[in-house]
């Protein structure tokens, strides 16, 4: 999982949009175009950046495809983010005590 990769794909206000219709559920291409007011063509350039972060999959359904989060990738996601939240929690965060490293070296 490229946490960064990921990230920078949910980044783009158009493509987090598209993902949040996903979360509620599937979709083609068409049905995407016509619920956010863009092109096929913008959604599938959307859709490969999309799949190619890992986010999304497709599955065939006749002639269309219809996407789908990555439970994967949502739970790799949700797991980075609770490492963060447990790692900040862990912080000191005393004003008066100093972690930088370089802060020894002054004294010498």
């Amino acid at each position: 999982m490229d946490l960064s990769a990921m990230l920078k794909a949910l980044g783009e206000p158009t493509r987090l949009s598209i993902y949040q219709q996903l979360l509620i559920r599937k979709h083609c291409v068409r049905s995407l175009s016509k619920k956010l007011g863009i092109t096929e063509s913008a959604v599938s350039q959307h859709m490969k950046v999309l799949k190619e972060a890992g986010l999304v999959r497709g599955e065939r359904f006749g002639y269309h495809i219809h996407y789908l989060p990555s439970q994967e990738a949502l739970e790799g996601l949700c797991a980075s983010f609770s490492e963060m939240r447990q790692q900040s929690i862990a912080l000191c965060r005393d004003p008066n005590t100093c972690q930088c490293e370089f802060r020894g070296e002054e004294k010498q």
